[in-house]
């Protein structure tokens, strides 16, 4: 299947879901079922908790992950011990989860295992930087539950998206607010003068003048309850460095000299706005680039909700698919 070939042009994937049973651990399941280790590295982990018989808080069953030989893997202390293959101990990580030390291994007979790895973005960071040095190919991220942020472009180049029921019920419902997370996902990127002002940035909110005089905007976040914009009329970019919630979208939009700014944030991950506010500040002639872009390859659908209720596949994906201009996979049916 296309979604393989588009995988293995990226040294590092996330698979992220939107809400819990919306099948990414079957995406997961998916591809390292599939992907081809005769000429490839392959390393794996989760930032969550993944290859659960049954899952903790909705009881319902869960696929197991199952390791090929020569696969690497990076879980918890705890869970390496209760491993169901043969491996080869590569590391003992000093990154710690709650459930241990994070331990590197090699697969030597295929088998299953849990995947509890590296529990923040910087943490990750370091385990996938480690492994690559020790000449792994392509690292595969699992993303716990609504932590985009393992998804984020500073952690993995490409990503895929893992929605369903789960999120919502109602299949326009469904679409309309996947759809929205993809248009995130997919925001452009600033200009290479921009990129290069303000990725060394990490804090505070900061404009750029037509004259592109540079300024940190001091007493001002972007979870300000009260920003007054004065005095910024030749203001032309906001580069807001933490995150961009609905209350400084609305402000912008309803300050006259503002309302056609480019706002600047440093990924999709960093955007929490609805998408009511953030499509107005469009309309209104403002725009919203970022400073880091993962590649989002494909989304996957589960079409059945943990309590049962099932949309139509061939349906969903079609909608979706129409909708975000990218392809849709329902994994069980081979839907593309």
């Amino acid at each position: 299947m296309r979604i393989i070939d588009d995988i293995l042009r990226y040294q590092s994937l996330s698979i992220v879901g939107l809400e819990k049973n919306t099948g990414k651990t079957e995406c997961l399941k998916y591809v390292l079922e599939r992907i081809p280790l005769e000429h490839k590295h392959i390393a794996v982990t989760s930032i969550g908790i993944d290859g659960e018989t049954v899952d903790q808080v909705t009881r319902t069953q869960k696929p197991e992950i199952t390791l090929r030989p020569g696969m690497y893997f990076g879980t918890s202390e705890m869970h390496y011990r209760q491993r169901r293959l043969v491996s080869e101990l590569i590391d003992v990580s000093d990154v710690t989860t709650s459930l241990g030390r994070v331990v590197t291994a090699r697969a030597l007979t295929q088998g299953k295992v849990l995947l509890s790895g590296p529990s923040s973005s910087h943490t990750l960071r370091r385990w996938m930087a480690d492994v690559r040095r020790r000449g792994i190919d392509l690292v595969i991220v699992d993303g716990a539950l609504s932590r985009l942020s393992s998804a984020s472009p500073a952690v993995s180049q490409a990503m895929i998206l893992a929605t369903g029921a789960a999120y919502s019920a109602n299949m326009a419902t469904l679409v309309q607010k996947t759809a929205f997370v993809v248009e995130l996902i997919n925001l452009p990127l600033a200009d290479l003068a921009t990129l290069q002002r303000l990725s060394p940035i990490e804090r505070g909110v900061w404009a750029i003048d037509n004259d592109g005089t540079l300024t940190e905007l001091n007493g001002i976040t972007s979870l300000s309850q009260e920003v007054r914009f004065e005095g910024m009329e030749h203001c032309r970019t906001l580069y807001v460095a933490g995150a961009l919630v609905d209350g400084f979208v609305e402000r912008l939009r309803k300050n006259r000299s503002l309302r056609h700014v480019q706002l600047v944030v440093r990924d999709f991950t960093k955007v929490f706005v609805t998408p009511q506010q953030f499509h107005l500040f469009i309309k209104g002639g403002g725009s919203v680039h970022v400073l880091q872009k993962s590649q989002l390859l494909a989304v996957t659908v589960n079409p059945t909700s943990p309590s049962g209720y099932r949309l139509d596949s061939d349906q969903l994906c079609a909608r979706l698919s129409e909708a975000i201009h990218l392809p849709v996979y329902d994994l069980l049916h081979h839907c593309d």
